[in-house]
């Protein structure tokens, strides 16, 4: 896991003069540099780190953590001692249209697209280089997917993440693809440019996207996107279960139904005012 570069005395001297310009509070700005640094590492960082990386006093960061815990923005593993984002963020800045969010909006769809294929329905969103959970509705069956809120999850190598990635505009998804490390998780990882940009040209045909346990071995999902009324992609729903209820040959049927639920939140949307 790569780690945020410790800004030079010049950046940080920068920094500084900024933070004591008019009207500048400190104390937020260091808030916000420690929820900044923290979304860029899944396991998070130890009080420790974050002072090291940040160049913050520890004696601040402690505070700023404890006050941040308090408020249920973040979590420490006891083992580590690492300090995580909770799902506390998300549900300040999840796309909304007035008053309606997006999950708010997707519910009842998520819902009943659950109850017709008995799998778990999650939402995400794009958010930088990754996309991430914002919310799900469990599935039926005994054995089934559940993720903790926040997750975030790559853009190769599952149908949420593919489908973000195809419907972005041609030049920005190339200086996507030639930014995210295409690793292979399983033996069908795409992890060649030429392939996946071929992927991406399919799922905008077929309009849903497929993980054929691409990410993880024995977890298959499909994928479909949710339009705003400009025709830009907004976030995507996709259900994930094990690959003996979902074979491929599932694929064609399932992708119809999932489809058919983000058409029914595009439209959901495209009727607010």
């Amino acid at each position: 896991m790569s780690r945020v570069k410790t800004p030079s005395t010049a950046e940080r001297s920068a920094a500084d003069a900024d933070a004591s310009s008019p009207g500048s509070v400190p104390a937020l700005d260091r808030s916000l540099d420690i929820l900044e640094l923290l979304s860029t590492s899944p396991t998070g960082y130890t009080l420790s780190e974050l002072s090291d990386q940040l160049g913050f006093p520890m004696n601040a960061v402690f505070r700023i953590t404890q006050t941040l815990l308090a408020r249920g923005y973040l979590s420490r593993d006891a083992g580590s001692k690492a300090f995580q984002l909770t799902p506390q963020l998300l549900r300040l800045a999840p796309p909304r249209w007035g008053s309606v969010s997006l999950p708010a909006i997707s519910h009842e769809a998520m819902t009943a697209l659950r109850d017709e294929t008995r799998e778990t329905v999650q939402l995400g969103v794009l958010n930088g280089l990754e996309g991430v959970i914002i919310d799900q509705v469990e599935g039926l069956e005994a054995l089934r997917i559940a993720v903790d809120l926040g997750l975030r999850f790559p853009l190769y190598n599952n149908a949420p993440g593919k489908l973000l990635l195809a419907h972005m505009p041609d030049a920005r998804r190339d200086a996507v693809i030639d930014q995210i490390d295409l690793v292979r998780c399983t033996p069908r990882t795409i992890t060649r440019k030429a392939a996946l940009l071929r992927e991406c040209e399919q799922i905008l045909s077929d309009g849903y996207s497929t993980d054929y346990a691409e990410a993880d071995e024995g977890i298959h999902c499909i994928a479909a996107p949710i339009f705003d009324a400009t025709d830009a992609v907004v976030g995507t729903i996709w259900i994930s279960g094990p690959a003996k209820r979902m074979p491929k040959t599932r694929f064609r049927e399932l992708g119809i139904q999932v489809k058919a639920a983000g058409d029914r939140v595009s439209s959901l949307i495209g009727e607010m005012k």
